[in-house]
């Protein structure tokens, strides 16, 4: 039906023109007369708001009376009601709950390190009665080969029979828990005296290993890693190769090794630049820098300096200070290396002076780690020995130590860099090829622990939050979060005590879930939440810190993932208080006004939360409590019969929270195999007395569990009724605060649309132990009797396999009130399909033929259905639940009408809030690229290739010792073309970034409002209605008016946050408040400074000289 035949339309054409007298008109005036009535007609189209309310309150009535009869709202209010007589609103003390949990987390990590302990005494005894064996033969397990046969079907060697079997304690891993193992790196023989005696020596801990774990059956892994490169783990394990085939971990490189090893460092690597150290040079000189780099944790401080005739810091920003060596800033630093350029001549004592200066103004002014502090020179030879600068500002204290690193095949002035670190307590070391780079710089690790040794100090070490993905070569298992608690292992022997010898490093995982579950997630309510964070204010542990990102469809984690500070989350906190106060460890309470969302960061919220926190005592550790003011603070208890608790508990519509611990189940190995609402009967039933349960929450949950039945009845009657279930109504569920969940499912698997929803991996609406379910959330900001509808964002713009339309939730809270409280007690809604919605909507908007518009001032009739006008449902945050295109569901109206919805921020309907992302991953601008030059014709490439082929091949036979005789940029060309040839899609890189981004809220005192908005040579009216009693607004709006090109669409795409230089540079240099690990050890008197370093010649043959010599010259001649 056209506008043109519409009543009130005609109307305006017969008003302007056509009463006129045409006679009386010149031509040209008929002209445009007839352009402008044509215009005027469709701008002045009138879409009459009374028309408009009618819809909203029909379609709020239907909705309404749907969601309360399938989802029995009323029903449970009603026996809340009955109970306010008998049960108790408490106010929950954060503070007293804080030192109790505080205590119950201290006491478990105790256990820890007790157990750790135990292995490092072990360990040192061992040695003490171990005297070394040259010649010994020892056969061992060695975690690559075991249970591997040959082609004769015959154990290998080293590959011996080793039963595994999956264990669910150790994440489903097939281990063995009578027996550990031995991984030792590719690089590292697995038969060299050394490793062998190391390995026959640390049998001892096996008995040690399988103790710990009968005395705390909680611990996971447990290790002992050796100085000499092999890494002991219980229980033993198959170990898995990394995608090269080949055993590339080793524990020496791990964080819980080097932060054991050693006491916190300044460290200022000062590298040559000099002509002189061009080609590979260069290239093994930036290895060991990255290499260095890679042994800083975020307790260490460095610095980066470069060297040709002037000194040149290779970050500017960084010019005379010492930056915290977290992930950021070292991967920060390993770009900039990267970028290093060789030219002039080489002047050390300018940059040894500026070293010393940097690290004296440090330990001057309190910066920095106030503890050890190094240079470490990396050259290709020192023409003297600067004795006038190390008089000048070293000697005689030698409170900075020297490490040399002579790059490069030439020994011309190899006395003089190895003169420099003997005389300066360091070490010096040679370096010819990138195979040496590794051992050779694990060297200062050991030096710097010497103090620590010969004292015989065993500090233990929690390092930050990291992912274990080198370990164990799994998906979901690899990506827990962990803290590992070690302690160093010494040799006790007296005729070695000066050396300080380091044996290694003993350790176990401690999975931050497993923490965190120590907090009950009933207590902290729907809103609240706990988190840990170090001594350096980065997180451990917070539902907000998401550690992965997606690259396409792969799951990764973030860069700087373990180095995500609390203000970067808590970000409402701008004078950063909390955190201030929570690193320096101090215990207390603050209030703050904060910002929040849901649903995937799409749906803003509003809350004022309480803080606790206090310190974990003999860690670096510090704990916060969150509870939400109102429903947060408030929770109520009732008592019932355990016989009648327990009888509706099993209830086969009813489970539990699987992730929350109502009973302990993983202290008894006996007890693992009970589900926990398996493990609540059996405690309830008198079956096992011992077991630790939660009394309060498994009284709650027995109340809980009865208060609801009459639920099953009521959803049951309803599916037996005559008139059945209406279609597209799939699910009723309800949930409580002791974690409890009932549903019933009015359709069968085979019709419904959400196929997904409440089954157990459908996390985001369940209780898990870091959340309570989204609609549970979204219901308690919402007023108690009031539905809320909602299209969950991971069902936005797409389909089911069967193509069936997406569903909607409607959800409310119910509450409980004695002696003048009122408490949240639940949630409980109905899920159905949108297309039962929308059938509903699109009758309901729709106006036949013969509709009496005597009344109606604009359009009548009027359809939705309408080409002329736009309908659409559009929830609270802004969101399209219902719209004729079918795209468009799902999505922002703003995204859709750029125009009508700056026009409901401009009235006040909708408000525009700021949120922010400090953990966001933006694009680079450019994709992954070899940084050498490109290959100049297939000649040079297959010349590269052959010549990358023969070099590596002598290099194995030389032991790396011949590659720098024909290394080239050709050949780095080559080994990037050949692995990246048959890569045609290119991949765009991320990177950690800040991001901006909007959220809307609706301003629910803002009923109703239209309006007509210009654009350019049309107009366009809209009228937008609230529906009652819901979170729900109609949208109606002319449809012939396209406003795009003067009102740009309004989107919901995070903006980088762009920092200019300064800003930048400010932010880098900036150290926030820290706290320093208690001890330091960075002198002792009886240390043996002359144990120094020297690298012996190594004899190579003539024969393989001369091949090799030949076949570079004669590769250079084709290239």
């Amino acid at each position: 039906m056209g506008l043109g035949s519409r009543p009130g339309t005609d109307g305006v054409r017969d008003r302007i023109c056509f009463r006129r007298n045409a006679a009386e008109l010149r031509p040209a005036l008929w002209i445009l007369c007839f352009s402008w009535v044509c215009f005027s007609a469709r701008a002045q189209m009138k879409i009459p708001p009374e028309t408009v309310q009618v819809w909203a309150n029909k379609f709020s009535v239907q909705i309404r009376e749907i969601s309360i009869t399938y989802s029995g709202a009323h029903l449970l209010q009603k026996k809340l009601r009955d109970v306010e007589s008998v049960i108790n609103i408490v106010d929950i003390d954060g503070m007293e709950r804080l030192r109790d949990y505080s205590d119950d987390i201290e006491r478990m990590l105790v256990s820890k390190m007790k157990s750790v302990k135990r292995l490092a005494e072990s360990a040192e005894d061992a040695d003490l009665y171990h005297e070394f064996n040259k010649s010994l033969e020892f056969d061992y397990y060695n975690s690559m080969l075991v249970n591997t046969v040959d082609d004769d079907g015959n154990f290998i060697d080293l590959g011996g029979e080793f039963p595994l079997e999956e264990n669910a304690h150790f994440n489903n891993l097939p281990v063995n828990t009578q027996q550990s193992d031995v991984q030792v790196p590719t690089n590292v023989y697995n038969k060299d005296p050394h490793i062998l005696n190391g390995i026959y020596m640390s049998e001892a801990l096996n008995d040690v290993f399988i103790n710990n774990f009968q005395k705390d059956p909680t611990l996971t892994w447990q290790y002992f890693g050796s100085s000499e490169g092999f890494f002991r783990i219980y229980p033993g394990i198959k170990w898995t190769p990394d995608s090269n085939g080949v055993a590339a971990f080793d524990c020496r490189n791990r964080n819980w090794y080097i932060q054991a090893a050693t006491s916190p460092k300044d460290i200022i690597i000062v590298v040559d630049i000099s002509g002189s150290m061009k080609g590979l040079k260069m290239t093994i000189a930036k290895h060991t820098i990255n290499t260095i780099l890679d042994t800083l944790g975020e307790n260490d401080f460095v610095n980066v300096i470069a060297y040709t005739d002037y000194v040149r810091y290779v970050e500017p920003c960084f010019k005379g200070t010492l930056v915290q060596a977290d992930l950021d800033n070292r991967e920060h630093f390993k770009v900039l290396v990267d970028e290093l350029h060789v030219k002039g001549e080489g002047k050390v004592a300018k940059a040894m002076k500026e070293s010393f200066k940097v690290l004296n103004e440090a330990a001057a002014k309190g910066q920095g780690s106030l503890c050890n502090q190094a240079i470490m020179l990396i050259t290709d030879g020192a023409m003297e020995n600067f004795k006038d600068v190390f008089q000048e500002y070293n000697w005689p204290d030698r409170r900075v130590r020297l490490f040399t690193y002579l790059i490069g095949r030439e020994m011309t002035f190899a006395e003089n860099v190895k003169w420099i670190a003997c005389n300066n307590k360091g070490f010096y070391t040679h370096i010819s090829t990138l195979a040496d780079v590794q051992e050779n710089v694990m060297e200062y690790l050991h030096v710097l622990s010497r103090p620590m040794v010969i004292n015989h100090n065993h500090d233990i070490i929690w390092t930050e939050a990291y992912m274990d993905t080198v370990l164990f070569n799994t998906k979901a298992q690899s990506l827990l979060l962990m803290t590992s608690v070690a302690m160093p292992v010494f040799s006790k022997k007296k005729e070695t005590l000066s050396h300080g010898i380091l044996l290694g490093v003993v350790g176990s995982d401690v999975p931050l879930l497993q923490v965190m579950k120590m907090i009950p997630r009933y207590m902290l309510g729907p809103h609240g939440y706990a988190f840990l964070i170090t001594n350096n204010g980065y997180i451990l542990a917070h539902p907000d810190l998401r550690p992965l990102y997606r690259d396409g469809k792969k799951l990764k984690p973030k860069p700087n993932y373990n180095s995500v500070d609390l203000s970067e989350v808590e970000w409402e906190d701008m004078d950063e208080t909390l955190r201030t106060a929570m690193v320096k460890g101090e215990t207390g309470t603050l209030s703050l006004n904060v910002r929040g969302s849901l649903d995937k960061s799409k749906r803003p919220i509003f809350l004022t939360n309480d803080y606790f926190y206090t310190t974990i005592r003999d860690t670096p550790f510090s704990l916060g409590m969150v509870l939400t003011r109102g429903h947060g603070q408030l929770m109520f208890t009732g008592k019932v019969a355990m016989e009648d608790g327990l009888h509706d508990l099993t209830s086969p519509d009813l489970f539990i929270a699987s992730e929350w611990t109502y009973c302990e189940t993983d202290i008894d190995p006996q007890h693992r195999k009970y589900s926990q609402l398996q493990a609540m009967t059996r405690y309830l039933l008198g079956k096992e007395p011992d077991m630790e349960c939660d009394d309060v929450l498994v009284q709650q949950t027995l109340f809980d569990a009865v208060l609801t039945a009459p639920l099953e009845a009521y959803w049951q009657a309803i599916m037996l009724n005559a008139s059945g279930v209406e279609a597209g109504v799939e699910t009723a569920f309800l949930g409580t605060r002791s974690g409890i969940v009932r549903l019933t499912r009015y359709a069968g698997v085979e019709s419904r649309v959400a196929k997904k929803f409440l089954t157990p991996t459908d996390k985001i609406n369940l209780f898990t132990v870091d959340h309570f379910p989204l609609w549970y959330r979204m219901a308690m900001d919402n007023p108690p009797g009031q539905f809320l509808y909602y299209m969950p964002v991971e069902e936005q713009g797409s389909k089911d396999k069967t193509g069936m339309s997406k569903y909607v939730l409607a959800v409310t809270a119910v509450t409980v009130s004695s002696e003048g409280k009122t408490a949240m007690a639940g949630a409980i809604g109905v899920q159905m399909s949108l297309e039962m919605l929308e059938k509903k909507l699109w009758a309901i908007t729709f106006q036949p033929d013969d509709t009496d518009c005597t009344d109606v001032e604009g359009v009548c009739p009027l359809s939705c259905q309408s080409v002329d006008v736009n309908c659409f449902l559009v929830d609270s945050n802004g969101f399209i639940i219902i719209s004729k295109e079918k795209s468009e569901v799902g999505r922002f109206f703003g995204e859709v009408d750029g125009s009508v919805m700056s026009s409901l921020i401009k009235s006040g309907m909708f408000k525009k809030v700021a949120l922010y992302d400090y953990q966001g991953m933006c694009k680079t601008g450019h994709g992954h690229s070899s940084g050498a030059r490109p290959l100049l014709s297939p000649f040079y490439g297959l010349a590269a290739v052959i010549k990358w082929f023969f070099s590596h091949m002598l290099m194995m036979l030389l032991e790396f010792n011949f590659c720098g005789l024909w290394h080239s940029d050709y050949v780095v060309d080559a080994k990037a073309g050949y692995h990246t040839a048959h890569k045609a899609k290119k991949v765009e890189a991320m990177q950690p970034c800040d991001t901006e981004y909007p959220g809307f809220l609706l301003d629910f005192s803002i009923t109703e409002t239209n309006s007509l908005i210009k654009c350019g040579r049309c107009q366009k009216m809209f009228v937008v209605q609230a529906i009652p009693e819901s979170n729900l607004v109609l949208i109606v709006v002319q449809a012939d008016c396209d406003c795009s090109r003067h009102s740009p669409n309004i989107l919901l795409e995070p903006k980088e946050i762009k920092y200019n230089a300064s800003v930048k540079c400010n932010r880098m240099r900036s150290q926030k408040v820290r706290r320093r690990p208690k001890t330091c050890h960075a002198y002792h008197p009886k240390e043996n400074a002359k144990d120094c370093g020297g690298a012996s010649e190594i004899s190579l043959s003539m024969a393989l000289f001369l091949v090799s010599l030949v076949t570079s010259l004669a590769l250079r001649q084709w290239t």
